[in-house]
């Protein structure tokens, strides 16, 4: 099982949570079915494309994607979301 590594944020909150800090929403269930309705939205995937891309930026894809255990085609979608979401951030890799 891949070990998660938490970012300075992440500790924090696991860290309050862990402390008891958080309250249980009034409308629990409702809540939660309402952003499991969102997710399965968010994550349904109802359109195929064919792009075409060199052979060497492929095969980076798909050693990232083993790297970070998930399918390609999942990471290379991910990448795009993020992208049109303002949330891909560019960092240089050692």
């Amino acid at each position: 099982m891949k070990t998660a590594h938490l970012d300075r944020e992440e500790q924090e909150i696991l860290a309050s949570v862990e402390r008891g800090e958080w309250k249980r929403a009034k409308d629990f269930h409702k809540e939660a079915g309402l952003l499991r309705k969102a997710a399965a939205e968010t994550l349904r995937k109802d359109r195929r494309v064919n792009i075409r891309i060199a052979e060497r930026d492929l095969q980076g894809v798909r050693s990232r994607a083993v790297e970070e255990g998930i399918p390609y085609q999942t990471l290379m979608a991910s990448v795009i979301h993020k992208y049109i979401t303002g949330r891909l951030i560019e960092s240089r890799r050692a």
